[in-house]
């Protein structure tokens, strides 16, 4: 079974749960203190557990997903607290995916490992001073019949950013649901 990457699987999954999105990523919580006040662009966004989180906090928040049940859901849960979010489907696994996406402050990416050209591709779309969030299943993670090992973020996986992106701040820790990391870049300004 394919976990990150299966439309079919996220479809399913979104129109079975409850009527109400899971709460925010603790480590997003935790580290609210680095994230740039402005725009945020939460890639992989599902119904929205930490857009709404990230929108009480006075963000901008829009959030894509290659899950058309998962934004109806975010879309759904936003009217009922009349709030606003910008959303989009979209497939990263289509070339240049981001490409018209336009610049944000943040860009949180949650249990979504994305691949070395996404990497890429971000760097051109966050500003100066902004920050790069990633967390999710880690190298440590066990792999098992839903998470494979493909879907485990890599202390490698960030070689391919250049000097712009510095890191800031990693943690790895583990708990009944299996062992996380988090990464935390910041855009440097240009010279």
């Amino acid at each position: 079974m394919k976990y990150i990457g299966d439309r079919h699987y996220w479809d399913e999954k979104f129109e079975n749960k409850s009527d109400k999105p899971l709460s925010p990523e603790k480590s997003i919580i935790e580290n609210m203190e680095y994230f740039k006040k402005g725009t945020v662009l939460d890639i992989a966004c599902g119904d929205g557990r930490n857009t709404f989180f990230l929108l009480e906090k006075g963000f901008k928040v829009t959030g894509i997903d290659f899950s058309y049940k998962a934004l109806k859901r975010l879309e759904k849960f936003a009217k009922l607290i009349n709030c606003t979010v910008n959303t989009q489907q979209i497939d990263l696994c289509e070339k240049n995916a981001l490409k018209d996406i336009g610049t944000f402050d943040n860009i949180v990416i949650n249990h979504y490992r994305i691949n070395k050209e996404q990497l890429k591709e971000i760097e051109n779309i966050i500003t100066d001073d902004g920050i790069l969030f990633i967390c999710g299943f880690g190298h440590k993670h066990k792999v098992d019949a839903k998470i494979r090992k493909e879907d485990l973020i890599q202390p490698t996986d960030f070689n391919v950013l250049d000097k712009s992106l510095e890191l800031i701040k990693y943690e790895e820790n583990e708990d009944e649901r299996g062992f996380f990391v988090t990464y935390i870049f910041q855009k440097m300004k240009k010279l």
